[in-house]
């Protein structure tokens, strides 16, 4: 089995709204698996874009691959590669020109504190193996990941991406980050334990989400004792206003996985709080004997969707 991940990027980190740093990275990695008699080594390999250089670096980490799965203990859970229709999925995007980044993005910026990194290219990945199957995917994407930043070193997080660039979108979401700003100017105020209502910033409420990839909605996780959420299957709940997706409609990653399996686009995980699915990879349906929704290995979120509330901003 063979699985590549690659980009060709274009990239611009900034600090104190100064350029400080631009260039290009082109980076590919492909990794190999083989199995042999229930055994399965995995090696990856940094591709050079050298196809005579590759080809061989691949073939000395294939023959390594060979003499070391023999020495492996076979693996009671194994999942065997399997063929299926080929998927081609190019999805195309509409990019600033690398020379017009800086012209675009700084104009906005020249009067406050801002650090970040602008990353803006073509993010490609395929997977194939010897029974015949071959995936394809790329897609174009752009991202300015920033923080502003107060003279009191408070700091207003957000994040701009897409993958058809909007001068006019990109100017007024700037231009409401920064009026976020004056509220952290504010004196800060003290208050006692107790309940409170709270608003959690979209930047917050990513990285809460992030954590649901940890150990949190995966079968095995559950399973095995290891997640928060393990009281859901007891007819507990969450809020009912929290509703969670695994959804891949939008385009901007691949539905299958390193396998070569290929996901339901949309996956619906917590609905109004109660937990109607959990991730489920080959390996563990295997183990536990259950049916298999052709999660990653790591059975972590690859595309998460949470529905939107009502409220005003």
């Amino acid at each position: 089995m063979l699985s590549l991940y690659a980009e060709n990027s274009h990239f611009c980190r900034l600090n104190q709204s100064k350029v400080r740093q631009i260039g290009e990275v082109q980076d590919m990695q492909l990794s190999l698996s083989i199995i042999d008699n229930n055994r399965i080594c995995h090696g990856s390999i940094t591709l050079m874009n050298n196809f005579d250089r590759d080809l061989d670096k691949a073939t000395q980490e294939l023959n390594r691959l060979k003499s070391e799965v023999k020495q492996l203990p076979e693996d009671p859970y194994l999942v065997m590669p399997s063929t299926s229709d080929s998927i081609v999925n190019i999805n195309p995007g509409q990019l600033l020109n690398p020379k017009d980044v800086v012209g675009s993005i700084t104009p906005v910026i020249s009067n406050v504190d801002l650090s970040g990194i602008w990353a803006s290219g073509n993010i490609y990945k395929g997977c194939s193996n010897s029974l015949g199957l071959f995936h394809w995917f790329e897609t174009d994407t752009f991202s300015l990941d920033f923080s502003l930043i107060t003279k009191s070193e408070r700091m207003v997080k957000g994040t701009f991406a897409g993958n058809k660039w909007n001068q006019r979108d990109y100017e007024s979401y700037m231009s409401k980050s920064i009026e976020k700003l004056k509220l952290l100017k504010k004196d800060s105020i003290n208050i006692d334990p107790g309940n409170y209502r709270t608003y959690i910033a979209p930047a917050g409420v990513s990285d809460i989400l992030d954590m649901f990839s940890w150990n949190c909605i995966g079968e095995a996780s559950i399973r095995q004792g290891q997640s928060a959420l393990i009281k859901l299957r007891d007819n507990n709940k969450l809020s009912d206003c929290f509703s969670l997706e695994e959804d891949f409609s939008s385009g901007f990653v691949p539905r299958f996985n390193s396998m070569g399996e290929i996901a339901p686009e949309v996956l619906n995980i917590i609905d109004n709080g109660i937990l109607r699915n959990t991730l489920i990879s080959s390996r563990t349906a295997k183990e536990y004997a259950l049916n298999s929704n052709f999660a990653s290995d790591g059975e972590y979120l690859r595309s998460p969707k949470m529905n939107s509330g009502d409220l005003n901003e």
